[in-house]
């Protein structure tokens, strides 16, 4: 009975909220996420947002309030790459759909981060998941007669409660080809590649010839000012360009178009990377896929895989997870990375799929990673977090505690007290 109220403590500190200043987790199985790697028994002490020192055997600074993690495992705050939370509150009411524009003179200036709700009831569910972090990005709208490739500008957003989402805007730029490309160029791809090469030799000439267009003594140019500006930073190789592709061969032409005109990109999709995994290697470009991806949804995604990420990842590939299902699935995330375990990567690259390798991927070095210096956005676990039964227990971002609860906790805490609202003869 004793050692049943002494875990019983231990989960109410654990899931108890935590005032600023030093704070020392102890006794904390950890997954760093950095050079150190695991460190199976080791302290991480956290001072004014920031990780102080990590590491086993460390001295707890005096006064540090101390949290004992009983040896449980305490990971960087998850990172969700590719999606739509914040932007989207309900699927199918398109007023609360702000990831997607089908202005006929808009696409790569389209800003998701103006459109991002600081009071979405999506984002504490996805918190409550251990995510800290997340790249919001937009997909391409439709309208009658549109062919923009481009579909505009992604967002970094941190998850922390009573805070300005936006961390970042701007982050990255996205672009669809492949089928959805063809779609958005007149019907082939031959069509969104001539597309695209014409545009941003324009982004180039608008460049440096700003003052002929303010002139009017200009050639023609497909896109609005708008966005010829928005897209001179991706052809400068100041911006990153998401490009989703998935068949094989349209990877290939992705990476020579990308070699050619030297931008910096990622790729996003690739169900199909594992079949020219070398290539991509070679060409040090990174990826962001959905490792549960396994059935040909259509012909450009015959040879997926759930083995995909394991194969890109041995070939020397960068891999993070994106979440396929949005934003009110991106707590769901960790269990895809489970599966790609499952089937041949190794553990810490998984972890480090969901945490480290999309920050770094999109300049959000300040984060990702447990070790000095870093923002102390920390998840301690009740087990594994890739296993689906495994729950956060405590969060903290900038090394502040979050709040563990969400408008679905408080709706099921209103209502499981009602009598049962269904008569007798429905009850089983």
């Amino acid at each position: 009975m004793q050692r049943l109220i002494i875990a019983a403590i231990a989960v109410i500190l654990l899931a108890a909220p935590v005032a600023a200043g030093t704070t020392a987790i102890t006794n904390a199985h950890i997954y760093t996420s950095a050079k150190a790697g695991e460190i199976a028994s080791g302290t991480i002490v956290i001072r004014n947002g920031k990780i102080a020192d990590v590491g086993a055997n460390l001295r707890v600074p005096a006064g540090a309030t101390i949290i004992d993690a009983r040896g449980r495992i305490v990971t960087p705050g998850l990172y969700a790459a590719g999606t739509n939370l914040g932007a989207v509150e309900i699927e199918l009411v398109s007023q609360t759909n702000d990831n997607a524009t089908s202005s006929q003179s808009l696409s790569a200036a389209f800003d998701i981060s103006y459109g991002i709700d600081p009071d979405s009831i999506v984002i504490p569910v996805a918190r409550l998941g251990g995510i800290t972090r997340a790249l919001v990005t937009p997909v391409s709208g439709d309208g009658d007669g549109r062919e923009l490739l481009f579909a505009g500008q992604a967002a970094i957003i941190s998850l922390a409660a009573g805070a300005s989402p936006v961390v970042k805007p701007r982050a990255a730029m996205l672009l669809e080809l492949g089928e959805s490309g063809a779609a958005h160029a007149g019907g082939a791809r031959g069509t969104a590649i001539t597309s695209l090469r014409a545009d941003l030799d324009d982004v180039r000439w608008y460049a440096s010839h700003r003052r002929s267009y303010d002139n009017g003594s200009m050639r023609e140019l497909r896109l609005s000012r708008q966005d010829l500006e928005a897209l001179m930073p991706v052809v400068r190789g100041r911006m990153t360009l998401i490009i989703s592709v998935h068949r094989a061969a349209d990877i290939r032409e992705v990476l020579q178009l990308a070699k050619q005109y030297r931008l910096q990109i990622v790729l996003t999709g690739v169900e199909e990377g594992w079949m020219v995994a070398h290539d991509i290697a070679k060409a040090r470009v990174p990826v962001m896929l959905n490792p549960t991806a396994n059935l040909p949804g259509s012909f450009e995604m015959r040879a997926a895989t759930l083995n995909n990420a394991a194969r890109l990842d041995a070939a020397g590939v960068t891999v993070a997870f994106a979440n396929g299902d949005g934003g009110h699935r991106a707590r769901e995330g960790r269990y895809n990375a489970g599966n790609a375990v499952a089937h041949g990567l190794p553990y810490t690259k998984a972890l480090a799929a969901l945490t480290s390798n999309p920050a770094s991927m999109f300049g959000d070095r300040n984060v990702g990673s447990i070790e000095r210096g870093k923002q102390a956005d920390i998840v301690i676990w009740s087990g594994d977090p890739l296993e689906p039964l495994s729950e956060a227990q405590t969060i903290f971002i900038a090394g502040e505690s979050q709040p563990m609860t969400s408008r679905a906790d408080e709706l099921a805490k209103r209502y499981k007290t009602l009598n049962n609202p269904y008569p007798p003869a429905y009850k089983n």
